[in-house]
Parts: C-alpha cells; structure tokens; sequence
C-alpha cells in the first residue's frame, strides 16, 4: 500500500525528481521517520506502469517476471563462464529459476527491488568479467570497467545490496582470474606485472567508496530507527541475547536456502525467537554453520600444494596453464556433453594454446566466488554494521541466492566426478533432477499462497501468528465478514496484546458497529502502547463529541494536533490524521458558535495538511464559518475552492447554492441544486433546500 497505491511519487501531478530525494514509500529520505530506503529506479519503475496502466496490478505482475526470466537468462550466461556449456549450466540456471525462495520477491510486487538490483548486479560483474579477459590487449578494456561501475551505480539504486558487486568483482579477479591463494596476494600486488589487477581493485575500491558516502550523505548521514517489532533483537537491553540472535540468524537464512518449506510473508516479532543463553540448543546450528563455511572456505583458499584434483583428474606438483584456469577431465565432458565435447587436452602440464579459450575454473576457484556471492551481499542485511528493520526477509535472499546455486551445483559435479560406478553417477544427476523438480513444484504451491490476500495471511499464521491473524483481521473486515474479523483481531492480541495497531484496528471495527464503548476502551490501550497513534486519538474524540462529552472531546483533538511526526514510521498518515483531528476541533467549535476559533483551527489543519488529503469538507467548512460571520466574499471564495478540489461534493453544492440564493442569484443558485439532486437522487436534504 505504502511504496505504490498511497505513495505520492507514482502520481503524473507529482514532480518526478521528487523520486530521488524521497525514499521506497515516498517520505523525504531526510525526516527522522523515513526507512532510509532509497531505491529511486525501482520507483521509477512503479511509476511507469502507473503511467501505462494506473492501479491494474497485471502490469506490475508482467514486470516482475519478465525481470525474473532476464536475471534467471543472465544468471545462466554467467555460470557458462564457471561449467562451460554443458549440463552442468544448465543445473545452476534450473536451480535458480525455480528456487521456492524467489516467490516473495516476483510475487510480491515489491519485490521488484531486489529483481532490479540482482539484473544490474549481473551486468557489471559481466562488464567486468569482459574487462578482466581484454586487460591489456584493447583499449576497449576501460569501456567494460566503466559500464561495470555504472551497472554497480545502478544496481544500488535498485537496491543498496547492489554495491556488493564491486567486492564480488574483486573477487573474481583474484581468485577465478588470477587463480591466486590468500597467502599470494599481498605479494602478487607489488609484482611489476600485475599492475593492471592492482590498478583494477583499486578503481573498484574508490567507486565503491564513493557509492557509499555519496549514499551516506543523501539520507542525512544517520541510520534508520525501526521499532521493537521489527527487529527485537536490536531492541534487546541484553548484549549476549543480540549477539547469539544475530550470529543465528544467517543460519536460518541458509536453512531456507537448503530447505524451503516454511516460507512466511513476515518474519518479525516474535517469527524467531531471540537467544537468551548459551543453553539454546539453536546455538548448535550456529556453530555447525560457522564452522561448515570455515572450512569450507579454508580448502578452497589453501588449495593442496603437491597435488591436486582438477574435476576428477590429478595434476602432479600444481602444474597449470598460465592465464589463469585449471584442467577438467575428458570424462566429465564426454559424459555431460557428449557430442559436443570439448574436452581440453593436457600435454606434460601445459594447455594447447588453441584449447585456452575454452579452460575453466578450478572446482576451488569456483566454491570462492560462490561463497563471496553467497555472503557479500547478505552482509548488509546482518545487522553488522547497522540494524535493519527485518528479522528474516525472503526477498533479501534473492541475490545470494546465486552463491548458493553456484555451490550447490559445483558440489555436485564434483560428486558425479569422484562416483567410479555408473549407478553411482546417475543417483547423483537424478537425485539433481529430483531437487530441481520439488524446488519447481513448491514454488508452484507458494505462488497459490500469493494468489490473494486472505490466503498469504493464512499461510503465515503457524510462522508469525500475532501479524497474520492481524492482516487477515483486516481482508475478513474488508470481506464484511464483521465477526469472523473480530475473532481474527483478538487472535492476534492473543499472541501479542501491545500491539498498537491491532488495538486500533478492533476499536475501529467496534465503533463501526456501534460498539462505542467497548471501541473507547481500545483506543485507549492503543494509545497507552503508542502515545504517537494520532488516528487512535482522532477517533476516540469523534465518539466523545457524538456522546455529548465536547471538553473532554476538545482536549482530544487538541492533544492530537499537537504530536509531532519525528521517528514515525508513516508521516503521510500521521499529517492526515493530525488535520482530521483539526477539522473536527473546527467543527466543534463552529456547533457551539465560536465561529473565529473555529477558523483559526481550520487555518492550521490547511497549513498540517498533507498533498494526499481530500481537503473538500474542511474548505467547505471554511466557508461556512465565514457565511455565519456575513463574511460573504471569503464564504465564496471557499465554497468555490471546496468544488474545484472535489466537483461532484453535495454539501459544497449546497451550501454555495445558499450563498448565490441570498446574494440574488437565483438561477446560478438553481443549477447548484439540481446538480446537487443529480449527483444522489435519493438525499432528502438537496429537495429541502431546493424547494
């Protein structure tokens, strides 16, 4: 609702350079309440399909795939740099395509963030996988490393994850490029010849800095603040309860990688439970994960210093051709490719120099990059360096994904080359088929959670109870389903009774049905859980001023016009409310004759007003405190106002109609009331003034 049906920056009135200094929801990226989201392409996008097809959510459906089948086509062509052409692409790309893990982010439109940020994220790493192959042979060269920094530049617009790309960048350089181990590094930087790759890491180094401090500075050089909800850990007075949780949340990230089965379309709250101790059997997991990607990462760096396999053939004392690739056996290929083979040649340690072009990455070469790919872009979202407002966000996972795709089919393959039985070989590619074929179906099953609403709360409720049984409180109330979304309501304050909004939902659906009493009684605790919930105050002083109670209703909305909108998470929302509670005071004040209090609080709603409020009644009224005072032209000039900004308001119709009968104005007067009577036949009220 926020990022696209509520968000001003979609609107063709709106300015579109509003775009960059605003965040994903359309708050000026330097309020004390904006995410900090600062994502202007892919808003760019939302706005394009808003102009091409307004509030059809097809269009947006369309764009999300279409931009799933370009990364999937891109995620393949890269992997053909590390498998070559053969089968073993192909797993990567199947295992990409159908990855359950995607469906939140091609679903759900939003998602459209991380789908921009991973195709631009490809295409500069392959501008600098072009860049690394001519380095020093063309000129054409620095053209790749350019469109490598603008893709980067882009992709961060996208999404700020997108910047990882650079440090994936350098990563393939080093170790798939160059095929350097940890301990060579330093020393191969002050070698003559390998100026260019010092120059290279160099340039990614100072473009990643400025990306970042540029970025930085936009968005006012402060972090976000997100409330308890949304990350609890972070809330946490406890240092070992957010160092244990933080430490295991990466290793619940992974395990829906290998494991996709409890998908959930939010994670916050209490969806993971915090680590208080170092009792927590959870904690095992951490250190089984830790230690897996310790090792792991240790061989691949290490490599063997006398021999070595190189996709199931042993070279003797680490012989390898010289630009950069090592050797894969003739039984991989002419088993995987058949026909096709073209299984490269080794004669006394050297390579045919007409086979090179054809050379591939080490199995080590490969497990590198695809842990960078893995981790890199995962660590913005690890609370490591700031706290983000998730605990757990598939969507996130979209990008690492590809690490994780990568390692799992180079895992394979190195399992089909090390099996010596045929059977042995076919369960290894079976069993690969057979993950590719459930990852597909359950992406099917997730898609029909994605189907509507009611169904996607529904799904989540065994994962995140307290928000599902709220979102779906409010479809059941949309559905005029009154009691079931009651019940759905106080599920949800079951499961967490502070909830604010939940509090504020189910005083509204009680007020709704005349419930005032019992509605009063839970605008209450919604305030006393957030003193800044101006909508709750808002309500509560329209129930009072129904009920007689006007002191008590007046001390309300004046507290209400009184919050300030810093550290709020929706100012629109706020601003809105806030001149609501405004326009009501005015009102109030109007019924009881104090027609100059009343227009100076509706001067002071005019001035709060937000761009998205309908400000048609509180012109109106406007007009009418000044027909009261015999302030006749300013009552006009209202009156007309209240008309521009909503022709078709029947109050406005006929209070202007009133105005034009008592000035002389009988026949003007007249074609305001029969509009008026048009525009609903059945008010009683447009007859009376009429006749």
């Amino acid at each position: 609702s926020r990022a696209i049906k509520t968000n001003q920056d979609l609107l063709p009135e709106t300015p579109w350079t509003h775009i960059f200094y605003n965040d994903f929801w359309g708050t000026l990226l330097t309020h004390s309440g904006s995410h900090k989201s600062y994502r202007p392409l892919c808003t760019l996008s939302f706005r394009i399909n808003h102009a091409v097809g307004g509030m059809d959510p097809w269009g947006y459906h369309l764009v999300n795939v279409l931009l799933h089948a370009a990364v999937t086509g891109l995620f393949t062509n890269f992997s053909r740099i590390l498998f070559g052409d053969g089968y073993w692409t192909l797993i990567a790309g199947l295992l990409f395509a159908s990855h359950p893990i995607h469906t939140e982010a091609v679903a759900g439109i939003v998602g459209r963030a991380d789908i921009g940020a991973c195709l631009f994220f490809l295409l500069s790493l392959m501008c600098y996988v072009k860049h690394c192959s001519t380095r020093g042979s063309s000129l054409s060269t620095w053209g790749w490393i350019l469109g490598a920094g603008l893709c980067a530049g882009c992709s961060m617009l996208w999404k700020e994850q997108g910047v990882t790309v650079l440090a994936i960048s350098a990563v393939y350089d080093i170790f798939v490029f160059h095929r350097l181990k940890m301990p060579q590094v330093i020393p191969a930087l002050y070698k003559r010849k390998n100026l260019t790759l010092f120059f290279s890491i160099g340039l990614l180094t100072f473009w990643g800095t400025v990306l970042l401090g540029v970025r930085l500075y936009w968005m006012g050089n402060k972090p976000p603040s997100f409330s308890n909800s949304d990350n609890p850990a972070a809330d946490s007075d406890s240092f070992l309860t957010r160092t244990l949780t933080f430490f295991y949340l990466p290793t619940k990230n992974l395990w829906l990688l290998l494991c996709p089965d409890t998908l959930s379309f939010d994670w916050s709250m209490d969806a993971v439970p915090l680590l208080k101790a170092v009792s927590d059997w959870r904690n095992l997991h951490t250190v089984a994960f830790y230690s897996g990607l310790l090792i792991l990462a240790y061989f691949s760096l290490k490599g063997s210093s006398n021999e070595r396999e190189c996709n199931g053939r042993t070279v003797m004392n680490g012989k390898q051709n010289a630009n950069g690739h090592s050797c894969h056996s003739e039984m991989e290929y002419k088993t995987l490719e058949g026909k096709s083979s073209f299984a490269s040649k080794e004669e006394n340690g050297i390579k045919k120099p007409e086979m090179q072009k054809l050379q591939l990455p080490s199995t080590e070469n490969i497990v590198i990059l695809s842990l960078s790919l893995l981790i890199m872009p995962f660590v913005p979202a690890t609370n490591l360096f700031f706290y983000v407002g998730f605990v757990i966000a598939e969507r996130v996972l979209y990008v690492p994904s590809m690490g994780f795709c990568l390692l799992v089919t180079v895992g394979v393959r190195a399992l089909y080359i090390k099996a010596q039985k045929r059977f042995l070989k076919n369960l290894v590619f079976c069993s690969t088929a057979a993950l590719i074929v459930f990852f597909g179906l359950k992406t099917v099953v997730r898609n029909g959670d994605w189907q509507n609403e009611e169904m996607l709360y529904r799904s989540g409720i065994k994962v995140n109870p307290a928000k599902a049984w709220g979102n779906l409180g409010n479809v059941l109330k949309s559905q005029s389903k009154i009691s079931e979304a009651e019940s759905a309501y106080r599920n949800a304050l079951y499961y967490r009774s502070n909830m604010a909004d939940m509090l504020y939902n189910l005083g509204l659906l009680l007020q709704e049905n005349s419930r005032f009493s019992e509605a009063l009684h839970y605008y209450k605790l919604a305030i006393g859980s957030r003193p800044t919930l101006a909508s709750a105050y808002l309500n509560t002083g329209i129930i009072l001023m129904n009920q007689g109670k006007t002191e008590e209703a007046r001390r309300t909305f004046l507290k209400c016009s009184e919050i300030p909108d810093e550290n709020l998470k929706d100012p629109h929302a706020h601003k809105s409310s806030v001149t609501s509670c405004l326009y009501n005071l005015g009102k109030l004040f109007h019924e009881q004759g104090h027609y100059e209090d009343a227009l100076m609080v509706y001067k002071e709603a005019i001035q709060k007003m937000p761009r998205q409020f309908a400000p048609q009644s509180l012109y109106n009224m406007m007009g009418e405190a000044y027909m009261r005072m015999s302030r006749l032209p300013e009552a006009e000039h209202w009156y007309v106002e209240s008309l521009r900004s909503k022709s078709d308001h029947i109050p406005a119709h006929l209070t202007y109609g009133k105005l034009l009968a008592l000035t002389g104005r009988k026949s003007e007067a007249e074609k305001y009331f029969v509009k008026a009577i048009q525009l609903d036949p059945t008010k009683g009220n447009c007859y009376m003034h009429y006749g």
